[in-house]
């Protein structure tokens, strides 16, 4: 009975959370490190629409962080130098620290799922037939040093070439527990 109970709790508080019941502000300040999350259960959702990143350990929600991207269009990245955000599953194929960003989470793009989209508009004569699909496209902190601070994320200023950025707190946050190889989905 107990169990059963205990079910339909966590059941209900699910519903909860899916219809803004639960206070997600609290998600916002949680702390995680690799001692109270799961590297290997983990996945991100990137969100561009709302400028938020969603850090999930299997289907729970566990933290949501406030990111920025290339530049206000939303689109799908179409080529090299269009400062947009790819959409799409990727994977963080490398981890550094970094100079300029704090941190560094390289994606793996262009993946076979990128490169098929970026020809599918080459045929159709979308893009020029000399265009590249770019790279080096990853999960950053902020530039302090060119006077790109923290602000730019708080006031949804796209500012990066394509890459999202976050708060150097959180990217420092984020690279302490993420592990190479983690599914990250950006959809708009």
């Amino acid at each position: 009975m107990e169990k059963c109970r205990l079910y339909w709790i966590a059941a209900l508080l699910f519903l909860c959370t899916l219809t803004g019941f639960v206070n997600n502000n609290d998600l916002y300040n949680v702390r995680l490190t690799s001692s109270n999350i799961d590297a290997d259960k983990i996945f991100l959702l990137i969100d561009k629409s709302d400028y938020r990143m969603y850090v999930y350990e299997d289907v729970t929600l566990r933290k949501i962080y406030k990111v920025v991207f290339g530049n206000r269009d939303q689109a799908d990245k179409r080529r090299e130098g269009d400062r947009l955000t790819p959409e799409g599953t990727f994977h963080i194929q490398s981890k550094r620290i970094d100079k300029l960003w704090s941190r560094f989470l390289l994606l793996d793009y262009p993946n076979e799922e990128s490169l098929q989209k970026f020809r599918a508009m080459q045929e159709n004569g979308l893009i020029a037939a000399s265009a590249t699909p770019g790279g080096g496209i990853g999960i950053h902190g902020v530039e302090a040093g060119s006077g790109i601070t923290d602000a730019y994320v708080d006031g949804r200023i796209n500012w990066t070439l394509g890459c999202i950025s976050m708060k150097n707190r959180d990217v420092n946050e984020l690279f302490e527990y993420i592990k190479v190889g983690t599914p990250v989905v950006i959809r708009k």
